[in-house]
């Protein structure tokens, strides 16, 4: 029963990759490697390197290694990117999941997670926010990613198709073995960027936005270690093989930190100091976001092992000082 894993040579769809070749998984990866890496998808998995809108190439997969499932990473994912360029990220991110779906169908795949985000809630009411909250982005990459959610929700309903959708928050961190992690140039995430800095990478990294309604005014998250979060997409493709319905659901910690409170951690674990500059807002960032989790907890069964943010930040940084050693031994 082989699955079928769209972008798995990227950052989170690599570590994907790991956790189900080491739960004993059959595991082809389907990437344009536009973001993706070849050598983070390990060679006990099999790399297509194409495009998941080019549906006759998906259909061929499907049809050569038996795929049973579909976990579904593929697509842009920044947010000041996606204000400035939306009809790309509605290309990118809706267009070419509505042609995967088709296939999906066609091919009589059952079982698809789709990987979503908070950015579908815009700027909850309340807080911490829960899976029935209204759904008001404030991006067209949150915008894109809700109109495949309800894509997914319609597909489900007229046809043999199960799903669960996960809607992500901040992910960060790096594999605790060390196999894999954020390595994308020029990276917006907060940690990876902290991280660079605190290394030498970077002669300063930048704050975007002191004035917002938190304690320090810095936007508050929920950062997750992306080997949970995988863990989570485990816990749903177990759901859905053993007949589960589909569901949508948050996967965060319910704890928020500042970006300030971050760039603090980033500090303590690395033991450097470094230059931090105050900038004004950016388009499309809400104020405030944290998960509620009680529903992935109790019906998926789901614990996370990671959830710490100085275990975020060592490890996050093991790997940034990896990459810098990588990058001077070729």
């Amino acid at each position: 029963m082989t699955i079928l894993v769209t972008g798995g040579a990227g950052y989170i769809g690599s570590h994907m990759v790991l956790e189900l070749l080491d739960s004993g998984e059959s595991v082809v990866v389907l990437d344009n490697l536009s973001t993706g890496f070849r050598w983070a998808v390990p060679p006990n998995a099999t790399l297509v390197v194409g495009d998941i809108g080019d549906q006759e190439l998906v259909r061929s997969i499907v049809r050569k290694h038996g795929v049973k499932s579909i976990i579904h990473f593929a697509g842009s994912i920044i947010v000041p990117e996606s204000v400035v360029d939306p009809l790309g990220y509605y290309h990118n991110n809706t267009v070419k999941s509505r042609a995967l779906m088709e296939v999906a169908v066609e091919m009589g795949i059952e079982n698809f997670i789709f990987s979503s985000t908070a950015a579908v809630y815009g700027m909850p009411k309340e807080i911490p926010v829960r899976e029935d909250a209204a759904l008001a982005p404030m991006s067209p990459y949150g915008s894109s990613k809700l109109m495949t959610e309800i894509m997914l929700a319609d597909t489900a309903r007229a046809h043999n198709f199960r799903y669960v959708a996960l809607r992500y928050f901040n992910v960060a961190g790096a594999d605790p073995k060390g196999r894999s992690g954020q390595s994308t140039p020029q990276a917006t995430h907060l940690i990876k960027v902290a991280c660079e800095t605190a290394l030498g990478k970077r002669s300063h990294m930048e704050v975007f936005g002191t004035d917002y309604p938190t304690a320090d005014g810095t936007c508050i998250r929920d950062y997750i270690h992306v080997t949970d979060l995988v863990r989570a997409h485990m816990a749903a493709l177990r759901h859905l093989r053993a007949g589960g319905q589909s569901e949508v659901f948050n996967c965060g910690y319910s704890k928020g930190f500042s970006v300030l409170q971050v760039i603090e951690a980033v500090k303590r674990s690395s033991g450097a100091d470094f230059e931090v500059r105050l900038s004004p807002r950016r388009a499309g960032d809400p104020a405030a976001i944290v998960a509620a989790s009680d529903k992935i907890r109790m019906h998926l069964g789901w614990r996370p092992e990671f959830d710490s943010l100085e275990t975020i930040t060592v490890q996050a940084l093991a790997w940034e000082a990896h990459l810098q050693q990588f990058k001077h031994a070729s």
